[in-house]
């Protein structure tokens, strides 16, 4: 029976953590955490306005998913470029990657801070990107923002935009 019920219990800890992984604690293979980095240093250029590199990542046919409205990369970089979203800052809490053949998609829980039509907002997002990997090199194809409804992290406000 007790040997039953540990069973249970660590197959039920195990499924609970295969989903989302927070990116400090989760082993990635190298090819996911290839994915993870870029991810993350995507993050850090957009909250640096950094359009040039961005606009090198961003496959030229990538879409961007937001609260809203949906875009091209062109909107999206020109729209990053003008501060028309800043994205200060993303508190991420949870990462999963799944690579299929040359496509990886990735899950960040994050807490955004942006600053949107002038106005410093935080909400909680559950943020999946699309990568293609062309000639070797990864392509952002979609970056889509959902709104989770859960709250921000303590010390947050949620706002929306």
């Amino acid at each position: 029976m007790k040997t039953t019920i540990l069973g249970l219990l660590l197959v039920i800890v195990s499924v609970q953590g295969s989903f989302a992984q927070n990116p400090a604690t989760k082993s990635f293979t190298p090819a996911e955490q290839e994915i993870v980095t870029l991810s993350k240093d995507k993050w850090q250029w957009m909250a640096d306005k950094n359009a040039d590199v961005l606009s090198k990542l961003f496959h030229e046919k990538a879409m961007f998913i937001h609260m809203g409205g949906a875009w091209g990369t062109e909107q999206e970089v020109n729209i990053i470029k003008s501060g028309g979203i800043w994205y200060k800052k993303a508190d991420i809490h949870e990462v999963s990657v799944n690579i299929i053949d040359n496509t990886a998609i990735l899950l960040n829980r994050i807490d955004l801070l942006a600053v949107v039509g002038g106005n410093e907002v935080t909400n909680p997002f559950m943020v999946t990107e699309v990568y293609v990997k062309q000639n070797g090199t990864w392509k952002l194809g979609s970056l889509s923002f959902t709104r989770l409804m859960t709250p921000p992290s303590p010390g947050q406000t949620p706002d929306s935009h």
